[in-house]
């Protein structure tokens, strides 16, 4: 299981200290007057079963003292209860979200005063506004002090050939919403007697570019070839995803938060992130970079896992990755995709049209800069010819990034969690293995929707 994260309850905050977790426990349970119907440990609404009847039976406590050694006065006074914050952590959390004071004040017309005269005084309305707004979850603001921003997966990415050295709450909450589902899907896969899968940590980097390539694709049950079958950038992507799964790799594939459209993701922070483990493989690609982009990503993040390594990933266009795994996965990568031979045979006919790296990116299904980057790599073309197309490509957006614009929700499921995985979690729910409302949690769905899209595949 993951650090912080048990078999009875699923926790919103994994990383944080027992010491820390147990303040946020009792800060909600403080606050639970407000929260008749909610779950006090993770602040959020107990779902219902499909059946109608609540996950858990509720308790009246009208005959508790629940307002901060106040007596109970009933919700309107619960509503007007004032929380003494630490300064400190509001500024950490206004930071962490990537806004502004200033962004924030026609919402929080104190929020200045809240951040620099302490204690600030909150009532309860206003804390839980300003933990939507931040993406922060409510029990953190009752910490003494912020707690530490630790990156929980290696992160590779780079801007400038430095670290990057902040992730953003939306990227951290993917992270830990994945976190989660794996350390779930490892205990049902032990719990089942499932073998480990061979191919994680099958290679070395000294085995050679090549024969990694062909292995991965030998593992897929791909040839050379395979993507100039398919029409279109889409169709590879959702071919390769349902390739990968079937591997018994979680794939997931998503542009936002869960299923919430405004917490948008984006792949100038990070292309994705995979989390290499024998038994329970996990890939994340970010569904809001382009479609060709997402194929690389697919192949660059199964080279990690060939390599059994960790890690959050990007890709500058132009950029050379300083870590030696990294280069060693985007060769893998680049080789399982454009496979050198297969370029070779291919590249005269190209060479004598007009756009011979659109042509090749269409054949293979990666993006016209991969393409020419790849030819330029193999010696098939100069630098100059390289780069003069490269300008004159960025130039002219040319390689606009065709991302998402919505879409059937129970369409997108299959992507944000997976027919496999859905099937899994919705028989250990039905045998009595975990409640719905862990379930619910796992997959991000609801009472409705989780019921609704499990009818939908179960005659797929």
């Amino acid at each position: 299981m993951c650090s912080g994260y048990s078999g009875d309850q699923l926790d919103l905050a994994p990383t944080l200290p027992v010491a820390q977790l147990r303040a946020l426990a009792l800060a909600h349970k403080a606050a639970s007057h407000l929260l008749r119907g909610w779950d006090h440990a993770t602040c959020t609404r107990i779902p219902r079963r499909p059946n109608g009847r609540q996950s858990r039976p509720m308790r009246q406590r009208d005959d508790i003292c629940l307002s901060w050694g106040q007596g109970w006065a009933g919700p309107g006074a619960a509503m007007a209860e004032r929380v003494e914050i630490n300064p400190s952590v509001i500024r950490w959390a206004v930071e962490r979200s990537g806004r502004t004071a200033s962004a924030l004040i026609a919402k929080f017309p104190k929020i200045a005063n809240w951040q620099s005269e302490g204690p600030a005084r909150l009532t309860f309305v206003e804390l839980e506004r300003l933990s939507n707004e931040t993406h922060t979850p409510m029990g953190f603001f009752f910490l003494e002090e912020p707690p530490p921003d630790e990156v929980p997966i290696p992160d590779f990415r780079t801007v400038k050939d430095k670290g990057v050295e902040k992730l953003s709450p939306d990227l951290l909450d993917t992270i830990h919403a994945m976190q989660l589902r794996q350390s779930w899907y490892r205990n049902f896969a032990s719990e089942e007697g499932w073998s480990r899968h061979p191919f994680v940590g099958s290679a070395r980097r000294n085995e050679g570019v090549k024969s990694v390539a062909r292995d991965i694709r030998k593992t897929l049950g791909l040839s050379a070839s395979w993507a100039s079958q398919l029409r279109t950038w889409e169709e590879a992507v959702s071919f390769l995803r349902s390739t990968v799964e079937a591997l018994g790799v979680l794939i997931v594939i998503n542009g936002c938060v869960g299923n919430n459209t405004f917490r948008v993701l984006d792949p100038d922070e990070f292309r994705g992130f995979v989390i290499s483990d024998k038994l329970a493989p996990l890939i994340f690609i970010n569904g809001h970079d382009s479609k060709s982009a997402q194929v690389f990503t697919i192949f660059h993040e199964l080279a990690h896992l060939w390599v059994d390594r960790s890690g959050i990933f990007d890709l500058p266009d132009m950029g050379l990755p300083a870590d030696a795994t990294e280069k060693f996965c985007n060769e893998v990568a680049a080789e399982a995709l454009i496979p050198e031979a297969e370029l070779q045979s291919i590249w005269y006919s190209y060479a004598q049209t007009d756009a011979p790296f659109i042509g090749i990116a269409k054949h293979f299904k990666v993006s016209p800069v991969a393409a020419g980057r790849r030819a330029l790599d193999l010696g098939l073309v100069s630098k100059k010819t390289f780069m003069d197309f490269y300008i004159s490509h960025k130039s002219s957006a040319g390689d606009q990034k065709k991302r998402d614009t919505g879409g059937s929700f129970y369409n997108n499921q299959n992507f944000r969690i997976g027919k496999r995985f859905m099937r899994i979690v919705g028989r250990a729910a039905a045998e009595g293995r975990i409640t719905y409302t862990e379930a619910y949690k796992l997959t991000g769905l609801n009472n409705a929707t989780f019921d609704k899209y499990l009818k939908r595949i179960e005659g797929d």
